[in-house]
């Protein structure tokens, strides 16, 4: 199992956990704030990445590309604020 496969499992087992043998309704709501949270972190993070591509000299263009997403999307999460909703 590659390194990056066995980050995925870790994060994956701490799902597992965060609410294990909590009543049905709880165990929803401790999941949806994990969510949530995750999300958010994502977000921050993909932009980061993105970022570093474009200060390293990649334009929206070649960065969408790279990633398989548009040109305008790559400018909207760029355009993003830290902590901010996409």
């Amino acid at each position: 199992m590659s390194d990056q496969a066995k980050e995925v499992q870790r994060v994956l087992d701490a799902i597992d956990a965060v609410a294990a043998g909590e009543p049905p309704a709880e165990r929803a709501r401790r999941l949806d704030e994990a969510l949530k949270a995750a999300r958010e972190r994502v977000r921050q993070e993909r932009r980061k990445a993105m970022q570093e591509m474009k200060d390293g000299g990649m334009t929206l263009r070649e960065i969408g590309k790279e990633l398989s997403i548009s040109f305008g999307r790559v400018r909207q999460i760029l355009a993003e604020e830290e902590g901010g909703q996409e």
